[in-house]
């Protein structure tokens, strides 16, 4: 599964980070970052990071 975060949206809310803090960290610069492309096992918790991001920073494939 491969994960895509669009910096010119994100504003580093944090949800992607508090639904799955192994895959998501948002930086001191603010903005969120990936730690690991998640496995599709993973999709859930992906698909509901991708739900509550507040401004459509994350979108999800594969």
């Amino acid at each position: 599964m491969k994960v895509h975060i669009d910096t010119t949206r994100c504003t580093g809310h944090g949800l992607c980070e508090a639904v799955a803090e192994d895959i998501f960290e948002v930086g001191d610069d603010g903005m969120a970052h990936l730690l690991a492309d998640p496995d599709a096992d993973r999709r859930g918790e992906v698909d509901q990071a991708v739900a509550e991001c507040p401004t459509r920073a994350l979108s999800a494939s594969g």
